[in-house]
């Protein structure tokens, strides 16, 4: 077959394949850039066809230049193009890439209208097949280098589209992308080879119509698949730093400018596009090891057959699962790391994870690789159909064939699990159940190559799931934990309330019952006043200490003498009759602190101090200095408390023994002492006693 009959052929195959996109598919964004891209393949090769049919310079000279000039905006367009299959977040790309976006269509227009469509600078005289060879010049040396640089980056967003597609997805556009990629290359390729040799020899031509061949068939094969438009996926932007795409660019130009050098030090250079040819080919090969998932799965398991080696590398694995799920706090962000993982980890295109709500009566979607929310409702089991479900996993740890199954319940997750292609593999349903509690279900299929899943799969499966069944049953315990603080709170505040005003009540409601009688009694009246009074200071002195857990602490520091601070406090205290009060006061420096919030302190530890104190207790307040700290003292002979008590109540607010208290005042303490960067220490026993030491820096 000619060169003329190839291009003819890829032309007509292009320009059938942009109708069919437009008329029989729906139309986006995509779907246009589709269609125009390969309308100007089509003409292109159009032109190129009557460029080798024509026999005269001047009208080959002028097909070539035609054909040119269309070319020119081929790479533009299929760069909107990979900027936008696929994608689920195009506008936010498109903006990103405005400005290269216009340099890709602003230079090449400028390169046509500064040539004025004139590419060819000369001809070589006909060959034994009548085609004449034309010579590009300055103008057109320059639009093949751009040619160049933009089919990289086409490639390169194909590359990072694939990379961040995964499981349903990436079989959905698989072939899309490889027929673009095989595209590209080929015209990568080729742009090289006639900057190289500053000629378009005719047989390039003749693979760039082959490629376009290869091309049409492949994405032929891709259309006939459900969905092939339908993906988003949001490739990361660190993407183009590990491109597989630009690493094999550089090395296949490197290598190739090398062997052109070689050639044309030995005096042979009529070779250089076959050396060429061969290095583009091992280059396609090796990218092809390195981003197909069935290669890769061969790659496994050759090794694991011919060098006595697991299938999985089961420290990778747990590595991997440990950083993807520790950071995962929320339930769906959690399920939906673990379908990936299983995913990647079982080379399953479709995995789907199911929860048993609380009431055990229902299974709800929680994440998927294949399934969106829409459908998953759509494929929701009925009660009964949930129920044996949930019956017959209880009891089952083990990872079960669904598809070898003749089981009611088996049946059901079928539908659950719906197959997207045939011969993909058996599906396989995993209970997640930890601590004998089923958290959920776990429905996987669709394997790389319809590979059947073995003994060690199973078996990592089986430990996988335990782990993920753990994961989420931590969550869910963790919320639960969270809820029920909230609730323990909220019924302590309530609790003490309901208490103190009941008394409060009481009172008023006594006072009220005797007012009538005893109204015009003086003494009474004086009574009722006091009364009143005294409760409205005691719910003011309430409402006053319960703002505390609310309001910011702010903390005044001022450079103080702690042994005089603590002087001036004990004034009051000294006056109690019934205690002893004994002070031992060492010589300390002066030191930057709040007198207010310290004094308050200090006036809170004592008071406790005095109603722990029985007949015959005492008080002593000391101070001391510790290396960089100073010390103050507070210890009492009175009841003490537990050791219970000290570890899981002291600091905690509304927790006190005592009969009257609130609980208020230690955690206020604790506050105060640490927005001064110090601390406080406690030691007590029953019966003989307490002792506080409140820290505070020098600096």
């Amino acid at each position: 077959m000619d060169n003329s009959t190839l291009a003819f052929l890829s032309a007509f195959c292009a320009g059938a394949m942009a109708l069919a996109v437009v008329f029989l598919e729906r139309r986006s964004r995509a779907h246009w850039l589709f269609a125009l891209g390969m309308a100007l393949l089509a003409v292109e090769r159009l032109f190129a066809g009557f460029a080798a049919d024509s026999f005269l310079a001047d009208e080959a000279a002028a097909w070539h230049n035609r054909g040119l000039v269309i070319g020119a905006f081929v790479p533009p367009i299929w760069l909107c193009f990979s900027l936008s299959y696929g994608r689920g977040d195009q506008a936010r790309v498109f903006a990103r890439w405005r400005f290269r976006l216009a340099a890709a269509f602003l230079i090449p227009l400028g390169l046509v209208l500064a040539s004025g469509g004139r590419f060819f600078a000369s001809f070589d005289p006909p060959g034994p097949d009548g085609y004449r060879t034309p010579h590009p010049g300055t103008f057109a040396f320059f639009l093949y280098l751009v040619f160049l640089l933009t089919t990289i980056v086409v490639l390169m967003n194909l590359e990072g589209t694939y990379r961040a597609s995964m499981g349903m997805m990436r079989w959905r556009i698989k072939f899309m992308i490889l027929g673009l990629s095989a595209l590209f290359v080929v015209r990568a390729y080729t742009s090289s080879q006639t900057l190289l040799s500053r000629a378009a020899d005719p047989g390039l031509q003749t693979v760039n119509s082959i490629a376009l061949l290869v091309a049409c068939l492949l994405i032929t094969r891709s259309l006939l698949r459900v969905g092939h438009f339908e993906v988003d996926v949001y490739p990361s932007q660190s993407i183009l730093y590990s491109s597989v795409t630009l690493l094999l660019s550089g090395c296949y130009l490197i290598i190739v400018g090398v062997l052109a050098k070689l050639l044309a030090f030995l005096g042979g250079g009529a070779s250089l596009q076959e050396q060429a040819l061969v290095v583009l080919v091992l280059l396609v090969i090796l990218s092809m090891v390195l981003l197909s998932d069935r290669v890769r799965l061969y790659i496994k398991r050759f090794l694991s057959r011919h060098f006595q080696r697991p299938i999985h590398d089961y420290r990778s694995v747990w590595r991997t699962f440990t950083e993807r799920t520790a950071r995962q706090v929320e339930q769906s962000e959690l399920a939906d790391a673990l379908v990936k993982l299983v995913s990647e980890i079982f080379q399953a295109h479709s995995a789907t994870i199911w929860l048993v709500d609380e009431a055990k009566e229902k299974l709800a979607f929680a994440a998927s690789t294949s399934l969106s929310p829409a459908k998953a409702d759509l494929l929701a089991l009925d009660p009964a159909a949930t129920a044996e479900v949930i019956k017959a996993l209880r009891g089952h740890p083990d990872p079960v064939d669904i598809d070898a199954s003749k089981e009611i319940w088996a049946s059901a997750l079928r539908r659950c699990h719906p197959e997207e292609f045939r011969n993909a593999g058996n599906r396989i349903a995993v209970s997640l159940a930890a601590a004998t509690e089923l958290v959920g279900i776990l429905t996987l299929g669709e394997r790389v190559g319809g590979e059947p899943f073995s003994l060690q799969d199973l078996d990592l499966l089986k430990s996988v799931s335990y782990q993920a069944a753990t994961a989420l049953l931590n969550v869910q315990l963790s919320h639960r934990l969270s809820q029920a603080k909230q609730l323990e709170a909220f019924q302590a505040m309530s609790a003490f309330f309901v208490h103190d005003l009941k008394n409060t009540a009481s009172t008023l409601s006594l006072m009220l019952q005797n007012l009538p009688v005893h109204y015009q009694d003086p003494t009474f009246r004086q009574d009722a006043l006091r009364g009143i009074s005294k409760t409205v200071t005691h719910i003011n002195d309430v409402i006053s200490r319960l703002t505390l857990l609310r309001q910011e602490l702010a903390i005044r520091p001022v450079e103080c003498d702690l042994n005089q601070l603590v002087t001036e406090a004990l004034e009051a205290q000294e006056q109690v009759p019934g205690v002893e009060l004994v002070k031992q006061f060492q010589p300390l420096p002066k030191v930057r602190l709040d007198p207010v919030q310290i004094e308050k302190v200090l006036t809170n530890l004592v008071l406790n101090a005095r109603e722990a104190l029985g007949p015959g207790g005492h008080i002593r307040v000391e101070t001391s200095r510790r290396d960089s700290w100073v010390v103050l003292g507070v210890a009492d002979n009175g009841c003490g408390m537990s050791p219970e008590f000290l570890e899981r109540s002291l600091f905690r607010p509304f927790r006190t023994t005592k009969k009257n208290g609130i609980g208020i005042g230690m955690f206020h303490c604790k506050m105060i002492v640490e927005a001064h960067r110090g601390r406080i220490e406690v030691e007590s026993a029953l019966g003989k006693g307490t002792a506080f030491r409140v820290l505070l820096p020098l600096t």
